[in-house]
């Protein structure tokens, strides 16, 4: 068997340095997911390396498999991409068919998280920003606080922070230029009817509830182009793959 080489058998360098690019993009977006794995119930240590391997070897795959146009890496970057593009879309349906399931697990994340909310410094920026963000206090309303050994009304509980809430809970003072991080100390010991005056009342699953339909279009179109970026990254891998394995059937007869 003779080999050849013909000056016109020639991988595209277009499609070859595009997948390159698109496994940049794609891993800087992938590790920013990281930011976001730092919560309470599951080792954030676990999380942040099961993110990290995926990232490094989809990006080791990816820009691997095009510069060496190697088509065993290229085939397994398309099967993964592949097989997250479907997880996503049975993550989806699965909560649009299961939405008091999903319901249930987020108040038991966010109620979990609201006993360590002292604990962890991310944490507890997490869930000031969601509260802010939804004009929101605890998972069904300012009460949920009382998970919390700092917050609780106890008798028990010598904290200053008792019967309180969370600075995010407070509804914000347009006059006041510096955050008031003390706003929320004591307010639960008024009457009920006058909580409103100072802080949310809503809980955060209500207001996710209520701006998940204003936001439907907004939800999809993210959705989408999640879904077009990795068909894309998927019709990159393919196309350099047929033309690689066009190129040495050239090489051969």
């Amino acid at each position: 068997m003779h080999y050849y080489r013909y000056s016109n058998a020639k991988v595209s360098c277009w499609y070859k340095y595009l997948l390159f690019s698109y496994n940049i993009i794609f891993w800087g977006v992938l590790s920013d997911l990281t930011k976001v794995t730092r919560m309470h119930g599951i080792d954030p240590v676990v999380l942040v390396l099961m993110v990290g391997v995926v990232m490094f070897t989809l990006g080791f795959a990816g820009c691997v498999g095009a510069l060496r146009e190697n088509i065993c890496l290229l085939n397994f970057f398309c099967g993964t991409i592949v097989l997250i593009f479907f997880l996503e879309l049975a993550v989806a349906v699965l909560a649009f068919l299961f939405q008091d399931w999903v319901r249930d697990r987020f108040r038991e994340f966010f109620e979990s998280n609201i006993k360590s909310y002292r604990d962890d410094i991310d944490l507890q920026n997490l869930i000031d920003s969601l509260q802010k963000a939804n004009q929101c206090c605890g998972a069904y309303g300012p009460e949920d606080w009382d998970l919390n050994i700092y917050f609780n009304c106890s008798g028990a509980s010598y904290s200053r922070e008792k019967c309180g809430v969370p600075f995010s809970c407070c509804v914000p003072d347009p006059a006041q230029k510096v955050v008031n991080t003390q706003c929320g100390y004591d307010v639960r010991i008024q009457l009920k009817s006058k909580w409103d005056e100072s802080i949310f009342t809503k809980g955060c699953i209500q207001a996710l509830e209520s701006w998940l339909p204003r936001n439907i279009y907004i939800v999809a179109g993210i959705f989408i182009a999640i879904s077009l970026l990795q068909i894309f990254g998927i019709f990159l891998a393919r196309t350099l793959i047929s033309d690689i394995e066009a190129v040495k059937a050239g090489h051969h007869f």
